[in-house]
């Protein structure tokens, strides 16, 4: 799949930071702990485009890409849709070329439980129409009705009639999926969060509802930043359709590419990990079941207080000494231009090579 020259959202140097605070911290009166969810990540996403963010659970991929569509500000760097920044759109801060209610309805999200998400006291159709007579004020009751309608067919939902009159516990997972997909699309968005989108559903249900999201793609020129932390998944939607998977490590992207390029040849250790651990991917590893796990430890750093230098080095099999000081930066890994990658690995001419391993 082709992508546009001009991205359609930009993240240029994103942070995102939490504060902690326990029971015992307000009692002693302690400062509050501060969560580096995300840490300097820059993305561009492309209209028509396939971006998936795959990682461990607490690794920012959710944050990282609510950010990305407006839901989350971040406490550093910026986020621009189409060039226009915006939390200044948000805020009215300078000359704003796109009023943030323009942006705020082509930035569209699918939540993970698509049945918490709609409101179980409203019917489909009066779920529906919400959205619509929020954006679109102007539209009859017959009108608003008849593009639900519409929709819920588009979606596979037939006859539309019958499921617009249903209540959300009425319809199966698969189903609402389907609602809260449709929901997204009823803004004509030109990005859609998907947020584990498929992770509730049984492995056939998974496949359809991905197909599924590749034929509105088609049809609608949408963009899907789709969070997983199945990496099968992951490659299944985007290699599909050509687009890209993005690996994430305690806030940081440590590698990024086409999805053929990650499956096929990772760089980082840290994605060689993940494609070792997904038996689908490496039908080795599942062979060789007493395999010893390829990784220092399993056990994920505290995120309240990172380590040093690369994030990853005090899990990482191929660690140096350099690895416990220096950050490596996001870059390409080679001069194909398929992928890139934070890892000093990929520099024939780094100082980690002079190195000393760290110990076992």
């Amino acid at each position: 799949m082709s992508r546009s020259s001009e991205p359609v959202v930009t993240l240029d140097d994103v942070g995102v930071e939490f504060s902690s605070t326990s029971l015992m911290q307000t009692l002693r009166r302690k400062e509050a702990e501060v969560v580096r969810a995300v840490d300097g990540v820059s993305l561009d996403i492309h209209e028509n485009e396939v971006i998936v963010l795959v990682g461990e659970s607490g690794c920012g991929k959710t944050t990282l890409g609510k950010t990305a569509v407006g839901l989350q500000r971040p406490s550093d760097g910026s986020v621009r849709y189409r060039g226009q920044d915006i939390w200044d759109a948000k805020d009215g801060r300078g000359d704003v070329d796109i009023p943030f209610a323009d942006i705020r309805r082509s930035l569209q999200i699918i939540h993970q439980d698509p049945g918490s998400s709609l409101n179980p006291n409203r019917t489909i159709l009066s779920s529906l129409s919400v959205p619509l007579k929020k954006w679109y004020p102007n539209l009859s009751v017959d009108d608003r009705e008849e593009r639900i309608y519409k929709l819920l067919d588009y979606v596979g939902m037939k006859p539309a009639s019958s499921y617009a009159s249903r209540y959300p516990h009425q319809l199966s997972g698969g189903e609402q999926q389907r609602v809260a997909l449709g929901r997204a699309l009823l803004m004509n968005p030109d990005v859609i969060l998907a947020d584990e989108a498929v992770s509730a559903l049984d492995v056939s249900l998974r496949i359809e509802m991905m197909d599924l999201m590749h034929d509105l793609q088609r049809e609608v020129n949408t963009s899907y930043l789709f969070i997983s932390h199945d990496l099968a998944n992951a490659y299944y939607f985007a290699e599909k359709v050509g687009g890209r998977i993005g690996i994430m490590y305690l806030g940081n992207l440590v590698e990024i590419g086409d999805a053929e390029e990650i499956i096929r040849n990772p760089k980082h250790p840290y994605t060689k990990i993940l494609r070792w651990a997904t038996p689908v991917m490496d039908p080795d590893a599942a062979r060789e079941g007493t395999k010893e796990l390829p990784m220092r430890k399993i056990d994920i750093p505290d995120p309240k207080h990172p380590p040093s230098g690369c994030r990853f080095h005090t899990r990482c099999p191929k660690a140096r000494e350099v690895c416990t000081t220096q950050v490596p930066q996001l870059t390409p890994a080679d001069e194909s231009g398929r992928s890139d990658v934070a890892c000093f690995r990929s520099e024939r001419n780094h100082e980690y090579w002079n190195s000393e391993p760290l110990p076992e």
